[in-house]
């Protein structure tokens, strides 16, 4: 089955809010090579004026692709996720990440179009705290390789 272009426009969100906790921060923060103190030590994030540790700034994307999972393993979209190749990604930030947020997701699928064999799905997943507000926003384009008769 093809990638299904009729899934532009469709919305989806995680049906429970993330909670950012130290160690996923922590775990991320190496995984990434972040040198920020504040990445890993309470101390350090309060002296510069934060409630907790600080997410990496690329950290948003954790959350964002739990609700990409929500329209991928949606059947009616069509995306075989082994034939998937993420292609780019960008954020916005309203503000940075802490421990102790409540982060509810909801992806917006942008575009879905057919070039050279693949798909590309673009989509953004916008963030938002426990008071509704937003935190970031993640662009995502996923190239699709497209099989035989798709």
């Amino acid at each position: 089955m093809p990638v299904n272009p009729d899934s532009a426009g469709r919305r989806y969100r995680l049906t429970e809010p993330y909670l950012v906790n130290r160690q996923k921060l922590r775990e991320f923060a190496s995984a990434v090579g972040a040198k920020a103190p504040a990445c890993f030590d309470v101390a350090a994030a309060r002296a510069l004026g934060y409630a907790d540790l600080v997410a990496a700034p690329t950290f948003a994307v954790v959350i964002a692709q739990a609700a990409e999972r929500e329209y991928v393993a949606d059947p009616t979209a069509g995306i075989d996720f082994a034939r998937v190749v993420h292609a780019e990604q960008s954020f916005h930030h309203h503000r940075p990440i802490v421990a102790g947020d409540q982060i509810s997701a909801e992806l917006t699928v942008v575009s879905v179009a057919e070039r050279a064999g693949l798909a590309m799905v673009t989509t953004r997943t916008d963030l938002s705290d426990a008071a509704g507000q937003p935190v970031s926003a993640v662009t995502s384009t996923l190239a699709v390789r497209l099989g035989a008769g798709g």
